[in-house]
């Protein structure tokens, strides 16, 4: 069993759980007050019965289901992401057999163009 099928089956009964709840008769009567033609069908006392054992059933079924799924999902995702990692560096001692990569041979820098000399600003002329 995959747990993509237990989880439908987990949302049909609740469903199924959900409607066989809001059947049952109550204080306040509920749902059930729509199924008061059919009673015969499920004997002198009514679908209460029925519906009482109906509901504990799929309950039942509805427990079992949640904890198979927890088990599951706690089975699975016991390995930790830390355990899957690979290390990257790996450090290799030189030896006679592998080549030696030559230096890079350094960039002439540019030289830096000297900065301008700064000439002084016309003065104004005060006489007009």
């Amino acid at each position: 069993m995959t747990a993509s099928f237990l989880v439908i089956v987990q949302i049909v009964l609740v469903i199924i759980l959900v409607i066989a709840v809001l059947l049952q008769k109550s204080s306040s009567i509920g749902l059930g007050a729509y199924s008061g033609s059919n009673e015969s069908v499920f004997g002198a006392k009514g679908p209460s019965g029925f519906l009482a054992k109906a509901t504990f059933a799929i309950g039942f079924f509805f427990v079992v289901n949640t904890i198979t799924l927890g088990y599951m999902y706690s089975t699975a995702n016991q390995a930790s992401v830390v355990d899957e990692l690979v290390e990257t560096t790996n450090i290799v001692a030189p030896s006679a057999s592998v080549e030696t990569v030559p230096a890079v041979e350094t960039v002439p820098t540019v030289e830096t163009i000297p900065a301008a000399e700064t000439t002084p600003a016309p003065s104004e002329d005060t006489t007009k």
